[in-house]
């Protein structure tokens, strides 16, 4: 009888160990995995750092783009308050040609005639040179001096070189360009000094139409 308590006793404490054992391995387990950090990438939104970083550089392209609109609206501004500078303002091919014999200047445009105005031209004596040219500057409002007596027209109402300066050609000293005029009964006349004068409507037309640049071609 003794050696049956004794077999039945030792098989309790087997299985105390043996459930003992798995309890061990299951909490073991549990504790290893909870302070195992997870693999997976947190999401940016999710992330307040991260949405302060791009909230950030959201504002710096904002403030890039309104300096650079208020670099462009200083420019403008600048060009606006100072239009006896020179300007490159040509985007499309164009071409000038004035025909002395029938007095006219003809714009062109990718070799279409876009526009056509009269025009006075050099008296005898001071005739409005031929050749190939190009613009070489332009002017608002300028102020004139007489070649021979050298007295100076300042701008003005009755300036006779109107409100519109185009120069294409010069010496050095002397300039030839389209200019307007205060008495339009002066224009298709060959009259000038050898510049070509226009109508102020059409001068301003025609200092809208071309820039710095732009070839004149001055016929027979």
């Amino acid at each position: 009888m003794a050696m049956v308590r004794n077999e039945s006793l030792a098989r309790v404490v087997m299985l105390l160990c043996f459930v003992s054992g798995i309890l061990s391995l299951v909490l073991h387990w549990q504790i290893t995995n909870s302070m195992t950090p997870k693999t997976h990438s947190p999401k940016v939104a999710k992330n307040p750092a991260h949405r302060t970083n791009w909230s950030q550089q959201s504002a710096n392209l904002l403030d890039n783009k309104k300096n650079h609109s208020s670099a462009q609206g200083t420019s403008s501004a600048f060009w606006q308050k100072n239009p006896s500078l020179k300007t490159t303002d040509m985007t499309v091919p164009m071409e000038v040609v004035i025909d002395l014999s029938d007095r006219r200047v003809y714009v062109y445009r990718r070799g279409q005639v876009i526009a056509s105005y009269p025009t006075g031209i050099g008296k005898k004596g001071w005739e409005t040179p031929t050749g190939n040219f190009q613009v070489i500057n332009k002017q608002l409002h300028p102020s004139w001096r007489h070649p021979i007596t050298g007295k100076v027209f300042p701008a003005g109402e009755d300036s006779p070189l109107g409100d519109r300066w185009i120069g294409f050609w010069s010496n050095g000293r002397e300039q030839i360009g389209f200019h307007g005029t205060p008495d339009d009964s002066l224009v298709g006349m060959a009259v000038s000094h050898g510049c070509l004068r226009m109508r102020n409507p059409d001068v301003r037309l025609l200092y809208k139409q071309i820039g710095i640049g732009t070839p004149v071609a001055v016929r027979d």
